[in-house]
């Protein structure tokens, strides 16, 4: 009898050593993960054709969100940002022109200020972009595409350059 209690006491101090463990795994994935998805990077995924052939519908994303706090985006940037009209929708689209720089559109001569980007999808005809509502505030954009993990057989670094 004296055997199997001492068996059940090692038992016992086993599982608990066990759950600890496992608590003290999930508290360090929390202090590295959580930092990371929140300062530096975020998945996003591509809704709608408008990105189309560089970018599909369904394509998940990960947003480098560091790049731009430390350098301008430069033309032709595949960039994330929050929609001028409504910022809790995000949509992706490239970079056409810069701050300062000047685009006709409609025949008509249009000058970017100091903090304005020019976006526009790539599939042009199914693009809602800068070209109906206007510049898009650098204080808007959130990032650039830097991994596509979805789908599997499109796996890579800087997706759509």
């Amino acid at each position: 009898m004296l055997y199997y209690e001492q068996e059940m006491e090692e038992n016992l101090q086993k599982k608990g050593s066990a759950i600890f463990d496992f608590v003290k795994f999930i508290f360090i994935v929390a202090i590295i993960v959580i930092p990371v998805r929140f300062l530096v990077a975020q998945p996003f995924l591509v809704s709608g054709a408008s990105m189309e052939p560089a970018y599909h519908d369904g394509d998940y994303l990960i947003v480098d969100e560091i790049s731009y706090r430390v350098s301008d985006p430069k033309k032709d940037d595949v960039i994330i940002f929050r929609y001028p009209k409504n910022p809790k929708v995000f949509f992706i689209k490239r970079i056409i022109a810069l701050p300062n720089e000047e685009i006709i559109l409609d025949g008509k001569e249009i000058k970017l200020k100091d903090d304005e980007y020019f976006v526009m999808g790539d599939n042009r005809d199914a693009s809602s972009d800068s070209r109906i509502w206007g510049p898009v505030p650098k204080k808007l954009i959130v990032g650039r595409s830097i991994v596509r993990l979805w789908p599997l057989n499109k796996i890579g670094l800087f997706p759509g350059y």
